[in-house]
This record gives C-alpha cells, sequence and structure tokens, in this order.
C-alpha cells in the first residue's frame, strides 16, 4: 500500500492564494514522524505539512497545497503557505559512553555530525545534497504553480515581519524558540539551486 494513500488527515481549510514556503524539520525518522502525524490528538492532527521529504530525496505528499492546518497555529500564516517537511533528525546530544548521537526521543544517530552552537544545541544532523535537490526541485515547481517568488530569505534567524516575506523561509524565522532549520542546513546551495543568487 503506498504511504500517501494510506493516511487520511484532516484539514483547517482551503486557500488556493499562497505566497510563502515554509520548510522545517521532522525531528525524527519519517516512518515514526507519519505515524505521530497519525495518532496525535485522536486523529485530528492539527499539524499537517504538506509535503515531507525523506533524507534520499523522495518526495511524500501529505496534503494537498490548496489545504492548510495548524501548523504554525497562525491561521493568517498557515493558510498564506505551503508547509515542507525534512526528514532529519535536528539538535542531537552526544551520548558520552556508546560515543554516538541522540535526538530528543532517543534515535541514534552515528554518522559525522554537523557542530555549532546555536539555540542551546551543540550537534545537528546534516542534511544530504541530494535532499536539498529534491527540495529545490519541488519549490520551484510550487512557485511556478503558486506564483510565489522562486527567492530565499536565506537564514534560519528570527525575522520581524516574516510573515509578509513572498518566498521561501523556515519556521526559526517565525520563532526564536524553533530549531528548523538547522545551522546545517546548506541556504547558499538552496539559493543557487532556485534561482535566487
Amino acid at each position: 500500500m503506498d504511504l500517501q494513500e494510506s493516511i487520511e488527515f484532516s484539514f483547517e481549510g482551503v486557500n488556493k492564494n499562497k505566497k510563502q514556503i515554509i520548510i522545517c524539520d521532522t525531528k525524527r525518522n519519517y516512518r515514526d514522524y507519519i505515524n505521530s502525524l497519525r495518532y496525535r490528538y485522536n486523529k485530528k492532527n492539527p499539524y499537517i505539512p504538506n509535503y515531507l521529504i525523506k533524507k534520499d530525496g523522495a518526495v511524500i505528499k501529505l496534503l494537498d497545497p490548496i489545504f492548510y492546518s495548524k501548523f504554525l497555529d497562525d491561521k493568517n500564516i498557515d493558510k498564506n503557505a505551503i508547509t515542507i517537511c525534512l526528514e532529519n533528525l535536528g539538535c542531537l546530544k552526544k551520548n558520552p559512553i556508546s560515543n554516538d548521537y541522540s535526538n530528543w526521543i532517543g534515535d541514534i544517530y552515528k554518522e559525522t555530525v554537523y557542530q555549532k552552537k546555536w539555540r542551546d544545541c551543540f550537534f545537528w544532523e546534516p542534511y544530504d545534497v541530494v535532499q536539498i535537490k529534491s527540495l529545490s526541485n519541488l519549490i520551484l515547481e510550487l512557485c511556478d504553480q503558486y506564483g510565489i517568488d522562486n527567492k530565499c530569505i536565506g537564514t534560519n534567524v528570527k525575522i520581524d515581519g516574516i510573515q509578509y516575506y513572498n518566498g521561501v523561509v523556515t519556521r526559526s524565522n517565525f520563532d526564536s524558540d524553533k530549531k528548523d532549520v538547522s545551522p546545517a542546513f546548506d541556504f547558499k546551495l538552496l539559493k543557487k539551486l532556485i534561482g535566487d543568487e
């Protein structure tokens, strides 16, 4: 059975006029993330992204872009945005005994980490180039289809007035407590791939 066909998600409303693409992370592997969406809040699942991009670059459409959920819990932002979640463990903690890393729910990560102190975290799972290429292809397709500017804010810091920006932003641009996307994300590569240099 196709993963997409096996999921039924509720949505908040419909809006065909979009002006932003919001990038965020799953903070766990994609299967666990999908399961968390299936069973959260008695299957009412209010925080549904439109797309999920796996580490290998595969794109899973969870909610048609004309629909929106309470992803950022601000209706004015949510209805004007298409949300894309990247499979990524996010912030990692070093396990001193086993010499590997784990995320907030204990998923083990044994590869090379990206190191940078940002928002109370030092270690991050890197994003794969194939995943960023897949993201850029999806961004270009959505920008063309919905008239969104194919430009990217290019940073993960909180920016006042970001809700008025027409283009690609991250969840961390809206809230200084959010950690996605992380410092490991290659904004320079994404901007190059979508033609925003």
